[in-house]
């Protein structure tokens, strides 16, 4: 059956070149004059996916997309975004809106085509219902009160650390609902997020609708994105929180929290179902001072000492407090530190390619699987895999190194 597509374009020459591709490649098209009348025409007719310029008047084509998200009927058709801004502010906002991929203008017919083909594919591939496994999966969360030290990049890194050292799929949760980056930093579009499972009663929630609100990502990692709109994260309460990790439990080996830097109900909620917390901090007076009033707090919940490690993270180029003394400060051991490498980290977050991906063979990308390593299952831990990965050969390599 062909596939039928929107085009959306104020410009009529680009709106004559953009339908003479796409009709090149066997699609029927249907054009709109602009954001006004694509919205008319997608909730009258049916489409396999909408392509949408971004400059129109009246309505551009972040409030289109926006606008297509909101309509039950149009919710989950792939939106493509075309447009001549060519920058990273104009991207983040095109996938905070919903949008599924952005293409920039000029752009080569075949690049075009190859976008939309990916799209079509993806959107013909209904989401597997989630398995309910033998054992409950561990749940680790990443967690620091103080902002800024690198919460949402390390679970992000940990997440794919552990799907490539085991290759088992993991589920990445962004739990700092009003302001989560996690699905952005692994460039997924926001079109499924917790504000979805928000419209849910909580009794109603199953593995099915869990199942569909994850966004796969190609790395194995499914993520459980925030919210597009600040004002749907107060939507999400803590009983649904603890429903839905629950579930993602029952179904995957791994479950990774990026918490809010607050006690809030919700990261209570998280914490108490976790197997593992990594207290992230930075070696500065502040961060050390929220890392002490934290663990006070775990220390009053009666949280397992043993399942709680920190992370120190050098943020800093140079300088900063010795380990040593933010230890005798704390009266903890440092399991962990990483290395100051923002510019490696800047570039990840702004391509969506994680160090544990773009290159894990790094120095970078080995302290995350060394990471993933040290809080995955003692079973896992305990034997080599029948079929090792190229991550587990890479950290065997490693250890056989340290031994000697």
């Amino acid at each position: 059956m062909e596939q039928h597509i929107l085009i959306i374009e104020d410009d009529q020459l680009s709106q004559k070149l953009h339908a003479k591709v796409i009709e090149k490649a066997g699609f029927s098209v249907t054009l709109a004059n602009d954001g006004l009348e694509g919205l008319l025409k997608a909730d009258e007719q049916n489409f396999d996916l909408i392509i949408s310029d971004v400059m129109m008047p009246n309505l551009n084509g972040y409030e289109t997309c926006q606008r297509l998200r909101e309509n039950p009927k149009t919710a989950q058709v792939p939106i493509l975004l075309l447009t001549a801004l060519n920058n990273l502010e104009s991207k983040i906002k095109g996938f905070e809106v919903g949008a599924d991929d952005y293409l920039s203008k000029p752009y080569e017919p075949d690049e075009l085509i190859a976008r939309v083909n990916v799209l079509l594919r993806r959107s013909v591939t209904p989401a597997e219902p989630l398995q309910t496994r033998e054992h409950k999966g561990r749940v680790i969360s990443v967690f620091s009160l103080r902002g800024g030290v690198g919460v949402s990049t390390v679970a992000a890194n940990l997440a794919v650390g552990l799907t490539q050292l085991w290759g088992q799929e993991t589920a990445l949760v962004d739990l700092a609902l009003a302001s989560g980056q996690a699905a952005l930093m692994l460039n997924l579009p926001l079109r499924n997020t917790w504000a979805d499972l928000a419209r849910v009663d909580v009794n109603e929630i199953d593995q099915e609708v869990v199942g569909q609100t994850l966004r796969p990502h190609p790395s194995g990692v499914q993520v459980l994105s925030a919210p597009r709109r600040v004002e749907e994260s107060e939507l999400v309460d803590a009983a649904r929180v603890q429903r839905v990790i629950e579930i993602l439990q029952q179904s995957y080996e791994y479950v990774v929290l990026d918490l809010p830097h607050a006690f809030s109900d919700i990261s209570l909620a998280a914490l108490d179902l976790s197997d593992e917390v990594l207290v992230l901090l930075a070696p500065e007076l502040a961060s050390v001072r929220s890392t002490a009033m934290a663990l006070e707090v775990f220390d009053t919940l009666g949280y397992n000492k043993s399942g709680i490690r920190l992370i120190l993270n050098w943020i800093f180029e140079r300088q900063g407090l010795p380990k040593s003394d933010i230890e005798a400060g704390l009266n903890r051991e440092i399991r962990l530190i990483i290395p100051h490498a923002s510019e490696s980290f800047v570039q990840a977050i702004n391509f969506g390619t994680p160090p544990t991906l773009k290159d894990p063979e790094s120095a970078l990308g080995a302290i995350f699987e060394n990471m993933a390593y040290a809080v995955s299952q003692p079973e896992q831990k305990s034997q080599r895999p029948d079929d090792p990965t190229e991550a587990w050969k890479r950290l065997a390599k490693r250890m056989r190194k340290q031994r000697r």
